[in-house]
C-alpha cells in the first residue's frame, strides 16, 4: 500500500515558505506549489521516477525534471540518503550526548568539530545554546560499545568540559520531511 503524500499547496503553507528578515531572505531559495508538490514527493520516496513525479503534480516531465536539478543546484536537496533502521544492522542504542567545551575559541571549537566528524560513532551533531555546547546522536551496538566510545574516544578528546549522556528508550518520532 503506497503512502498517500499531500501535494496541494495551502495559501498558509506558502506563507511559510517567506520569511521577513533580510538576512533570512539571503538564504532562502523561492519555491511555488509546484516545487513545494516535488519536495514532498521526494521526501516521501527519493526512488519516484520524473514520470510518476511529473503525473502526480500535473507537469511534463522535463519541466519537473528542470525544477529537481534547480533544486540540487541550490542546495534546497541536499542529498538523496537510505534511512536504516539500526536495529537490523546491530546499532541498536542510541544516545543522545550533550557536550560542553572547557574553552569556547574558535580554534577549539573547530577542533572539537573535526574530532567529531573523525568518529563514525556520532550520526549527527549539532552546536546549541544554553548549558551545553553540542548535541550528539551516537549510534552503538550496545551499552558495553557506547562505553568504550565514551571512555576511550570522547572523553580523551582535548577541551572536553562536561558530558551528559541520555539513553533513548523508544523512539516516538523521527522523520526528515521539512516541507
Amino acid at each position: 500500500m503506497k503512502n498517500k503524500v499531500k501535494t496541494a499547496v495551502s495559501a498558509s503553507d506558502q506563507n511559510n515558505f517567506q520569511f521577513s528578515s533580510p538576512s533570512a531572505m539571503q538564504n532562502t531559495v523561492p519555491l511555488d506549489v509546484k516545487d513545494i508538490a516535488i519536495l514532498r514527493l521526494l521526501q516521501d520516496n527519493a526512488r519516484m521516477s520524473v514520470k510518476e513525479i511529473a503525473e502526480t503534480v500535473q507537469l511534463s516531465t522535463t519541466p519537473v525534471h528542470e525544477r529537481i536539478k534547480r533544486l540540487e543546484a541550490t542546495g534546497v536537496i541536499k542529498q538523496y540518503a537510505t534511512l536504516i533502521d539500526g536495529t537490523k544492522i546491530n546499532k541498536g542504542l542510541m544516545v543522545i550526548c550533550y557536550v560542553s567545551l572547557n574553552q569556547h575559541s574558535k580554534k577549539s571549537g573547530t577542533h572539537f568539530i573535526k574530532l567529531i566528524n573523525e568518529l563514525p560513532e556520532v550520526v549527527e551533531c549539532y552546536s546549541i545554546s544554553g548549558e551545553f555546547d553540542f548535541m550528539l546522536k551516537i549510534v552503538a551496538t550496545d551499552m558495553n560499545s557506547y562505553y568504550n566510545f565514551h571512555v576511550n574516544k570522547l572523553s580523551q578528546a582535548e577541551n572536553i568540559g562536561q558530558v551528559q549522556s541520555v539513553f533513548i528508550m523508544g523512539v516516538v518520532k523521527q522523520t526528515h520531511v521539512m516541507v
